[in-house]
């Protein structure tokens, strides 16, 4: 069987793909601060751009990549510093109220418990005592603990610092020489292809873009409603909650869950388990499904091209494949693969196969 030159195109992409997915899930923990900082670049880069545009040459481009790398930092910091508050405000309530917490939980358990036939003894004053204890511990305790846990998980703390150092370093190499790299990438590609390829990544490139427009809309809708849900409710912390769960939701599910967390724990604390297991109920329940089912398909897969099912199916995919490289690069690596698949089969409807 004799295959067209487009034919054996798509084939060498086919196979270029394949290979580097499987790098993908052979080196992942490795390339996870590349790939970060690689998305991170791609992102900003035409923010570097326009502020190098707006001097004129008259400045370096290193001043701005520095502005707009410290600018990314700090965004990411102050991210960071809204859960400061809620556990400055959260501990000294938990400490104070473990006492009635542990006795409302023996009151309603065990009665619940027994309409099941489960006669369970709890010895919940020795846990009362206990965690009220740690928590009132002096700091050399406190530190010995600390101390005994980075031991036992040194490596998994040594690769989060790791992470944290190289990212930005990382970040600021890619942002300095993108351009330079994007036309050593280029080069590569023998000059009778570069017209198709060329074709294929300005493609991609609009796809991505889309994609980055949609998901930054979706985060800011979802803060909206997450802080405004918690505050019809009463809580008090409901506006640093409920921005931190928007925002945090460009990691699927990481975000939600972390935002979920901090939630339930300041409504137990200022309303009770009743009310505070309503309001989670309600709030997360209502938001996972919007975001989920209406504007992630919608405002996210129907700029990029991508059936809702579609969505779904790669962030599990990928997910499963991957792991937290693959939640990072699920919606992005499919919409190039999409943009491959619509090619491929348009060289197959045109091509004398299809018509023979």
């Amino acid at each position: 069987m004799q295959f067209t030159p487009t034919q054996k195109r798509a084939a060498a992409w086919a196979t270029m793909a394949v290979l580097a997915l499987l790098a993908l899930r052979a080196l992942g923990p490795v390339l996870t601060p590349f790939l970060i900082a690689a998305v991170l670049a791609y992102a900003l880069t035409p923010l570097v751009d326009r502020l190098d545009a707006v001097w004129q040459g008259r400045v370096p481009r290193l001043l701005a990549v520095i502005v707009v790398e410290l600018l990314v930092i700090v965004v990411i910091l102050c991210l960071v510093l809204l859960v400061v508050p809620v556990l400055v405000k959260e501990v000294p309530l938990m400490r104070e109220q473990i006492p009635g917490l542990f006795d409302r939980l023996h009151v309603n358990l065990s009665p619940w418990l027994a309409q099941f036939g489960v006669r369970i003894s709890l010895d919940l004053d020795s846990l009362r005592a206990q965690l009220v204890d740690y928590l009132q511990s002096n700091w050399s305790g406190s530190f010995g603990s600390v101390w005994s846990s980075v031991k036992i998980g040194g490596s998994v703390a040594l690769a989060v610092v790791g992470n944290a150092v190289l990212v930005p370093v990382a970040l600021f190499y890619l942002l300095l020489d993108w351009k330079r790299l994007v036309v050593r990438v280029a080069e590569l590609v023998p000059p009778r292809m570069r017209p198709g390829v060329e074709s294929f990544t300005s493609e991609c490139d609009e796809v991505l873009g889309q994609y980055l427009r949609g998901q930054l809309l979706v985060m800011v809708v979802m803060a909206t409603f997450y802080s405004a849900g918690l505050a019809l409710f009463g809580l008090e912390l409901a506006l640093p909650i409920g921005v931190f769960t928007g925002l945090a939701m460009f990691v699927p599910y990481v975000g939600f869950g972390i935002g979920l967390i901090l939630a339930l724990l300041a409504g137990l604390l200022q309303f009770g388990s009743g009310e505070a297991f309503l309001m989670v109920g309600v709030v997360y329940g209502s938001g996972q499904v919007i975001e989920g089912l209406f504007l992630t398909p919608r405002l996210v897969g129907e700029r990029i091209g991508l059936h809702p099912l579609a969505v779904i199916f790669a962030l599990l995919a990928f997910a499963q494949l991957f792991g937290f490289v693959g939640v990072l690069v699920a919606l992005p690596a499919s919409a190039v693969l999409l943009v491959a698949i619509r090619r491929m089969r348009s060289g197959y409807f045109a091509s004398k196969l299809y018509h023979s």
